[in-house]
């Protein structure tokens, strides 16, 4: 059956709904939310239904149904689970040349109510013509994750510009490119941004100057721990909408594999001791395809943030008058943490958290050990594989007890995630034993003695009774590096 796609106009006309149940109310709910006159009716109603109607907001026939209920409606729906009820409604509405729809019986019908995307005034229905409405339903999930809500915005301050628009751009591709302009660029950014007071004055600014070119945008996206499913829904999109793509290293493929399939994808990674691109390059790449009118997405793991630098590149790209956003990523620690099972707080435990890095010798020269030595807190130490023999030592000086329990988590949150817990007293030597290697997180704390009870997630921890292959040095070597560049 091929349906003709229809929006129909519903405000202050008559709907019948037939049928007092649940579905019913679903119906009757979605009516009035585009503003139709429902009338319901039902013997008897559900509590959501007869609070509407001692409302005032439905009308209620506390009734059998009568042929003459059809009288003065545009539309009906009959949703009773007597399909001779059903039948026969349909039949009669047929006679009187009106639009029924028999709720899950397509053959009754004579439209079909589709699963809807709402960004109103934009307004998405999507349709399997009454054959495979679960389908229908899932094509609906995956377009509410791609389109922003903000779209209902555009949409609205389109049509209030619409007729200026038009007066100012008559020639038709002209106006297009205006659209184009208006829909991807910097209002649109404005949009997004909640600035809506600077909105209208863009759009006037425009209108007076020279039909505007299409100005870049970098979108500061956080990645996560790796696993896709942990992407937010603004980060989907902007993989979705990138022109380019800055990842780096620790960005995984099945991440990547969700971006927009044309979109040019440039590795800036920094590895120790390996092939890095520095910070100065990393600044120039995204000035150079955001001045080319790209929209770039600067992919970071975990959340930008948190020991990601993306405070550094957002003072570059204000300072070169770059418009830019950020879509904040669930940073290693929390994922780690929740994928080992272990609570960052526990009102027993700890009421405080600190977030540490140890990638190098400056960054542990410069802590307060004596602070982060405290009890009753949870450390979480990001990118310290190759210090944890410093560590343990400014730790068990500034008065850390050695018998405080680590969790170090290997691949967190990933198939391959590994969970190595011990004590303080031991930490080096049960990552060299275990041969643990960089992306791995620590944390340190009694809650980290929680991994073994609460553990969910991917192989059991590995406790110090576990067998261990022949021990080796860490995987980046004892000696700590200076900070990169």
């Amino acid at each position: 059956m091929k349906l003709y796609p229809l929006f129909a106009d519903l405000s202050h006309r008559a709907v019948l709904v037939i049928g007092g149940g649940a579905v019913a109310e679903r119906k009757a709910l979605a009516l009035l939310a585009v503003g139709a006159q429902v009338t319901v009716g039902a013997p008897e109603l559900t509590p959501e239904l007869a609070r509407l109607a001692r409302r005032g907001r439905i009308a209620h026939r506390a009734a059998a149904f009568a042929p003459d209920w059809l009288d003065h409606a545009w539309l009906v729906i009959a949703a009773t689970a007597d399909r001779a009820l059903n039948a026969r409604v349909a039949d009669l509405a047929a006679l009187r040349r009106l639009f029924v729809n028999v709720v899950d019986d397509a053959a009754l019908s004579s439209f079909q109510v589709p699963a809807v995307v709402d960004r109103s005034p934009l307004v998405i229905a999507i349709s399997s013509g009454g054959s495979a409405p679960m389908l229908a339903r899932l094509v609906r999930e995956r377009l509410e994750s791609l389109l922003d809500h903000s779209l209902g915005a555009l949409a609205t301050l389109a049509t209030q510009w619409r007729k200026r628009i038009r007066r100012r751009y008559p020639d038709l591709a002209v106006r297009r490119h205006f659209y184009e302009w208006l829909f991807r660029g910097p209002v649109a950014q404005l949009v997004r941004s909640g600035r809506f007071e600077q909105v209208q004055a863009a759009v006037a600014q425009a209108l007076q100057g020279a039909t505007p070119a299409y100005a870049g945008l970098v979108v500061l996206v956080g990645a996560g721990p790796g696993d896709p499913g942990l992407l937010t829904l603004r980060a989907l999109r902007a993989l979705n909408e990138a022109d380019v793509i800055l990842h780096d290293h620790l960005v995984t493929p099945e991440v990547l594999d969700l971006a927009r399939r044309d979109a040019e994808r440039i590795e800036v990674g920094k590895r120790a001791g390996g092939r890095s691109v520095s910070q100065d390059d990393i600044h120039a790449l995204l000035l150079r395809h955001a001045r080319a009118g790209r929209r770039v997405v600067r992919l970071k793991g975990g959340d930008p943030f948190v020991f990601g630098r993306g405070g550094e590149e957002l003072q570059f790209l204000r300072a070169h008058g770059i418009p830019y956003e950020v879509v904040p990523g669930v940073t290693a620690a929390l994922a780690c943490a929740a994928h080992a099972g272990v609570p960052l707080t526990h009102r027993d435990h700890a009421q405080s958290v600190r977030f540490v890095t140890a990638h190098c010798r400056d960054s542990l020269d410069t802590l307060d050990w004596r602070a982060l030595a405290q009890e009753r807190q949870t450390l979480a130490v990001y990118m310290g594989v190759s210090g944890l023999p410093a560590l343990r030592a400014h730790l068990l000086a500034g008065g850390r007890r050695p018998d405080t329990p680590f969790a170090l988590i290997e691949n967190g949150a990933r198939a391959d995630q590994r969970v190595v817990v011990g004590t303080l007293d031991n930490l080096p030597e049960r990552a060299v034993a275990h041969a643990v290697h960089s992306p791995a997180l620590l944390i340190l704390g009694t809650v980290a003695g929680l991994a073994t009870e609460l553990a969910w997630f991917g192989a059991a921890p590995l406790a110090e009774s576990a067998t261990v292959p022949p021990a080796r040095r860490l995987q980046t070597g004892h000696e700590l590096a200076h900070c990169p560049a």
